[in-house]
């Protein structure tokens, strides 16, 4: 199985493009918060942490192996909890996936089924069903891409989440614990290690 894939940006069209590694191209599909992200990147090195799976009909003996590519781990992991639900798949979350994956956390998060309804191709009930399978399992993700955004090489994100499962032991609640995180990591310091991190919350809580 392919999870990682590094070459040359040839090629950018909506939902795919075109990696050149030496003498070979390979087509990648990416949702549109992916194609946003690259679209300055052109002819660059890029790499890309990816899915792969088969397309088309079984039964029909037609399969064609596809990859699906993401800028981050968290965000291949995010889109594959995303791709489990129940109506949902690869194509409808290729097509779903406008927003960045902090946006998309959020809402399922904090149960806001109109948010997620807008998304291209999810209705409602669709939108109930993601809530209910991930609800409890995407706090991670609004917490470390927002990391990744404020303060990419400061703070590995372990770190960033080993602090921010010490702050839901000690009684914080998830939405809590990610405020007073984003807060400290605006700081845009170095943090070796969850103690300081955690000494750096607690002094920016009392600011």
């Amino acid at each position: 199985m392919i999870t990682k894939i590094t070459g040359q940006l040839a090629a950018l069209k909506n939902d795919v493009l075109t990696l050149r590694i030496d003498a070979l191209e390979h087509e990648v599909l990416i949702p549109e918060f992916t194609r946003r992200q690259l679209q300055r990147e052109l002819n660059q090195q890029i790499s890309l942490h990816t899915i792969e799976y088969l397309e088309g009909n079984p039964m029909q003996g037609r399969m064609t192996p596809r990859l699906v590519g993401f800028l981050s781990e968290a965000e291949r992991e995010f889109f594959e909890l995303f791709c489990s639900v129940d109506g949902v798949g690869v194509k409808k979350a290729l097509r779903a996936m406008v927003r960045p994956v902090k946006e998309v956390a959020t809402a399922i998060e904090e149960q806001d089924a109109k948010a997620l309804s807008g998304l291209p191709g999810i209705g409602p009930a669709t939108a109930e069903r993601i809530i209910a399978k991930l609800r409890r399992k995407v706090p991670k993700f609004a917490l470390m891409v927002a990391q990744q955004q404020i303060t990419e090489a400061e703070v590995r994100p372990d770190v960033v989440s080993e602090t921010f499962e010490v702050l839901r032991s000690l009684g914080h609640s998830e939405s809590d614990a990610r405020r007073l995180m984003d807060s400290a990591l605006s700081s845009k310091r170095k943090f070796k290690d969850v103690q300081e991190l955690l000494q750096a919350v607690y002094q920016q809580s009392q600011k």
